[in-house]
């Protein structure tokens, strides 16, 4: 499969210098496609599109913005099914899960995007004036290879909602799925140069976009190293920065909670996406007296986990997204057992019933302590770490123990015990008994976690600036 050209103002067109990357299927270890790598003139080219269409897209009516959503929500449902393949073969995700969660909820993106603006205030009269919200301009949209289409569409859906233009640079390790997604802005018919897309890597053509002075503002979402690499590079040209960076969340089961489906339910939380996901509740905390029975139930809820193929239906979890991923993540597991934390399940080297792919045992350590390296850094792979505490305040203040704030949860039989908790988690968003997902509230981080947030009106308004006129 070759995917050589770049979505540039309206059209698919050459890159500026030809520079190929292969693809290969992490479950086959096999490269199936090929894409160019793009250079700091094909952003320069992407950014003066933008720059032109942003002119008029900025003062479209919500009435022709919802149309052209519209549009992309009813193309994005008729290729679903193949979305989510592609995202399968690109990146690992089992088919069911790709289906379910991976293109489903990059889906809700767009809807939720529409609508809120379809009942939102652009202007309000405040004291001696009106404040106005205004689209803050062209924005240079960076996303990675873990949620490939969930993350573009966070991004790409509140900023043409909001009559904003963008460069979008997608994963070069996952790009397949956000290059089929620019066809369907393309058939949605969306003016030229409002949606651009450049794929790369993240030291050229990343680095270009943070640094580019005709871009107004960046998104980012990935590691915290690469974050403050971009917010340097976005300093020079006092642009707005939002980031979603990296999470090592605590799951704080109470004593009074159902403490066998709170650690089953808290196993199967890790490893959602293969434990590639930067929400992941990493560290389980268990009162210190119901160890051996946390310990138990861990196992039983590895027990239950379907490694394979992630084109069957059947398999739960896939491979690691690439051969780098997979020795970190191996290395990390060494790391847990050489510093004494106590092995419940799983371990270093691929499962016993697959030879090929970057498959990593589901692990699960316990008796880890705050220090240890499992417990610093985030692992992106399906390895837990159980920590034992003494009383409430403990269990809160080694949740805090941590750089990073993206995402806290708590289990307790006692609702307003959870939510006093909850209240005393330094994150962005707190889980409360295994609450179910809600396109509507905000996600995002508190320290090293990033800054700015996602979904609903507060991701809308992330793409805003605000204009104060006076006397009128």
């Amino acid at each position: 499969m070759e995917k050589l050209k770049l979505y540039i103002d309206g059209a698919w067109v050459d890159p500026a210098a030809s520079s190929t990357l292969g693809i290969a299927n992490p479950a086959t270890e096999e490269v199936f496609a090929q894409i160019s790598l793009g250079s700091p003139q094909d952003v320069d080219r992407a950014v003066k599109a933008a720059r032109r269409a942003f002119a008029t897209y900025s003062v479209t009516s919500v009435e022709e913005r919802l149309t052209w959503l519209q549009k992309i929500i009813e193309g994005f449902r008729v290729r679903l099914p193949e979305l989510a393949r592609m995202m399968t073969l690109e990146m690992g995700a089992p088919i069911t899960f790709a289906t379910e969660r991976q293109a489903t909820v990059a889906l809700f993106h767009f809807e939720e995007a529409a609508r809120v603006l379809a009942n939102y205030r652009f202007e309000e009269r405040m004291g001696n004036g009106i404040v106005r919200r205004e689209p803050i301009g062209v924005c240079g949209l960076i996303t990675p290879w873990n949620w490939p289409l969930n993350q573009v569409a966070s991004k790409v859906a509140p900023a043409l909602a909001t009559g904003c233009t963008v460069v979008l640079k997608p994963s070069e390790i996952a790009p397949l799925s956000a290059m089929l997604f620019a066809e369907i802005v393309d058939d949605a018919g969306v003016p030229a140069g409002v949606f651009n897309l450049v794929n790369g890597d993240g030291p050229t053509v990343g680095e270009a976009i943070a640094a580019h002075p005709g871009i107004d503002m960046v998104s980012f979402t990935g590691s915290t190293a690469a974050g403050i690499r971009v917010a340097k590079l976005a300093a020079d040209t006092v642009k707005r920065v939002a980031q979603e960076l990296g999470g090592k969340s605590a799951n704080i089961i109470l004593a009074d909670a159902d403490l066998k489906a709170a650690v089953m339910q808290g196993v199967h939380a890790c490893y959602t996406n293969a434990g590639q996901n930067c929400q992941s509740p990493t560290r389980m905390l268990i009162p210190r007296a119901q160890r051996d029975a946390a310990f138990a139930a861990a196992r039983e809820a590895v027990d239950t986990i379907r490694l394979g193929d992630p084109l069957d239906p059947a398999s739960t979890m896939g491979p690691l997204v690439s051969l780098a991923q997979f020795r970190k993540v191996q290395d990390l597991i060494q790391s847990g057992v050489d510093e004494g934390a106590t092995l419940v399940a799983g371990g270093t080297g691929r499962p016993a019933e697959v030879n090929r792919g970057y498959y990593v045992r589901p692990t699960v350590f316990g008796d880890v302590t705050p220090q240890m390296k499992i417990a610093r850094e985030e692992i992106f792979g399906p390895v837990l770490s159980i920590m034992s505490y003494d009383s409430e305040d403990e269990a809160i203040e080694i949740a805090n123990d941590t750089p990073f704030g993206l995402a806290g949860f708590v289990q307790s039989r006692d609702a307003a015990r959870a939510r006093s908790v909850a209240d005393r988690i330094r994150a962005g968003r707190v889980y409360l008994n295994g609450a179910p997902f809600d396109r509507s509230l905000p996600f995002g981080g508190y320290k090293q976690s990033g800054n700015g947030r996602e979904f609903g009106v507060f991701g809308f308004e992330e793409y805003l600036e605000v204009k104060a006129i006076l006397g009128h």
